[in-house]
């Protein structure tokens, strides 16, 4: 079978996502058995792998999403908490005395607290924590979840202390010949002799190239999380409005963009995302409570709830504001969200000690499929697969541990709480459905190797077909199809363990810097969270809004575009700048997007202004 061919198929499953999920509007629980049906009859019947294989990656598919569902279950619960406890609508008044805009709210808290919380825990907490939040400030759940689906772009490379760094590219490219001999031909040698990635610093320098890219296409994040939620959400659909605070939004990124960048290039990879969340943070938040770029006119809000559209709303009243106890102060109001971002920061810091204790083999459930079946390692029938869960190193157990410290410091009555906890366990049955259709989906796409036809496993047969097709152009579309990985798979680190060393191979195959295109792997990876389904269900389900993963999407697809487009351009002026010099298809290709975007912008805000009272 061709390339070609063997590409088509592998795309099969996604356009049925495409098709079913995005473009008819089906519920994920709907369109996603479709999906994993499509991938099950393809894995079995065209690349002949076996039942047994199948049905083990099915399972640990669900696994997986029991996993997904007990943080979501914890993100609830905590949100339902603070809002019995009247917290939430202290806080809203908190947030209130520095903007009652809902723009500069959502750029604080989305992009600047989301950034922090992904650098610390990464995996989707951001949207279990900060699009919470933001619905308990008065947000649409549905302009909730969009927003921080948009800004799980810039901080993922380096959420997890660097995890899709230090586990994701360095397992990926992990005992290459080629990877080893093109790093020491680049004077990068490790002490004692035998090369390693990380001590010799060549991922450190793979990993400030991507924190370049993406400080260069994380520039406008702010400014398209505002414009998006302005254009769909506003009572006047106007792009105009959110660009009217274009010097806040650039403010903002750079305030978290610049120390990313130098975090990157001083400490390495495990940082940048948290402390540029930190610092940018500090720096916006005094800044605008000093009025320092802030909007000038009236505070721009959402129109009264019940003109909102029912697409935008979750169906256990999310937005009831509450009035909070007048003893409620609001650094108690805080204090649970102080308190989850210091756990998760003190569980995923080596120094601290208390990962080895959460992650103890007497704490962890680990399932060996081949072991259990009794096969052996290096049978043809091994599936490889392993299955295992530490649930209290889990976000979802410091999510609870806070719901019940909350309790008690907040001086809740047991209805209230038993309330919290009905409520919660309600939204996350109706995210089950979903879940447990799709990430079964997701893992018998990625464990499809190894079958009797002896074809490449899906993910690599689709890049396969795509890198024959583009040739020397290959470095535009070494994003997008980093942004496949993670939209597939879930996990920027999966994205890059999964192609980073092909994408390796790629690079040397046209003749240009390797290094570089494993950092556009990186940074398409990131953007491809994005659009991720099962990040999308897993949001939806935080707020209520479970059977709108299609319309969420169809908003956050342009950004993803435009995160990989930019990037990409920008490498391909980089790696072909030594034949071409610096004027190339690459650099004119960036300023046209650049151009285009102003020019968009520009014809925006005189649309504006020609209307009768703009």
């Amino acid at each position: 079978m061709s390339d070609a061919l063997l590409a088509c198929l592998a795309f099969l499953p996604i356009i049925v996502v495409g098709v079913f999920l995005v473009v008819l509007r089906w519920p994920a629980s709907r369109a996603m058995p479709l999906s994993y049906a499509t991938v099950a009859v393809l894995a079995l019947a065209v690349w002949k792998v076996p039942l047994l294989k199948v049905g083990v990656a099915t399972v640990h598919g669900l696994i997986v999403a029991a996993t997904l569902l007990y943080i979501i279950f914890g993100a609830i619960l905590l949100l339902n908490t603070l809002k019995e406890s009247g917290a939430v609508a202290r806080i809203r008044r908190g947030f209130t005395d520095i903007s009652p805009d809902r723009r500069v709210q959502v750029i604080v808290i989305a992009w600047l607290f989301g950034s922090f919380i992904e650098g610390s825990a990464g995996f989707g907490t951001p949207a279990a924590v900060a699009v919470p939040l933001l619905v308990g400030l008065g947000f649409p759940p549905m302009a909730a979840v969009v927003s921080g689906m948009i800004i799980q772009s810039t901080p993922v490379s380096f959420g997890a202390l660097g995890t899709p760094i230090l586990v994701g590219v360095k397992n990926g490219l992990d005992g290459s010949a080629a990877v080893t001999e093109f790093a020491q031909s680049a004077g990068f040698s490790s002490p004692g002799g035998s090369f390693d990635l990380v001590s010799s610093g060549f991922l450190a320098s793979i990993a400030f190239k991507v924190a370049l890219l993406h400080c260069v296409a994380g520039t406008l994040i702010p400014l398209f999380v505002v414009t998006v939620m302005t254009r769909y959400f506003g009572p006047n659909r106007s792009f105009a409005e959110g660009l009217r605070v274009w010097k806040f939004a650039i403010f903002a990124a750079l305030s978290m963009t610049l120390p990313y960048l130098a975090v990157a290039y001083f400490l390495g990879p495990e940082f940048p995302s948290l402390i540029g969340g930190l610092v940018g943070l500090g720096i916006v938040v005094t800044s605008a409570r000093a009025g320092f770029l802030m909007p000038r006119g009236e505070p721009w809000d959402f129109a009264p709830r019940e003109q909102w559209s029912s697409d935008w709303i979750g169906f256990s009243g999310e937005n009831d504001a509450e009035d909070s106890p007048a003893s409620m102060n609001l650094a108690l109001a805080w204090l649970p969200y102080v308190l989850v971002a210091a756990f998760l920061v003190a569980t995923r810091i080596p120094e601290a000690q208390i990962k080895p204790l959460l992650v103890h083999q007497n704490a962890t459930i680990t399932i060996d499929w081949d072991q259990l079946s009794g096969i052996a390692p290096d049978s043809a029938d091994a599936t490889g697969i392993t299955s295992k869960v530490t649930p209290l190193y889990l976000p979802g157990s410091i999510f609870i541990v806070v719901s019940l410290l909350t309790f008690i410091l907040h001086g809740m009555n047991g209805a209230a709480y038993a309330t919290a906890w009905k409520n919660s366990s309600r939204t996350m049955l109706r995210a089950s459905v979903a879940l447990v259709f799709t990430v079964p989906m997701v893992q018998v796409f990625l464990n499809s190797g190894g079958g009797a036809e002896g074809f490449e496993r899906m993910p690599i047969a689709l890049a396969n077909g795509v890198a024959a097709l583009a040739g020397d152009a290959w470095p535009l579309l070494s994003p997008f199809v980093g942004g496949f990985g993670a939209f597939v798979a879930g996990s920027n680190t999966v994205s890059n363990m999964m192609f980073s060393e092909f994408q390796f191979g790629v690079g040397q195959r046209i003749g240009v810097a390797p290094d570089w295109i494993v950092a556009l792997q990186a940074v398409g990876g990131a953007a491809g969270n994005t659009i991720c389904v099962h990040n999308v269900v897993a949001a939806s389900a935080v707020v209520g809004l479970v059977g709108r993963e299609g319309l969420i999407i169809r908003r956050t697809l342009p950004v993803f575009c435009y995160y990989a487009l930019l990037p990409g351009c920008l490498g391909y002026a980089i790696v072909w700048s030594g034949q071409s010099g610096w004027l190339n298809a690459g650099t004119i290709l960036f300023a046209g997007v650049i151009i285009a975007l102003a020019v968009f912008a520009n014809s925006q805000r005189r649309v504006r202004a020609e209307e009768p009272g703009g």
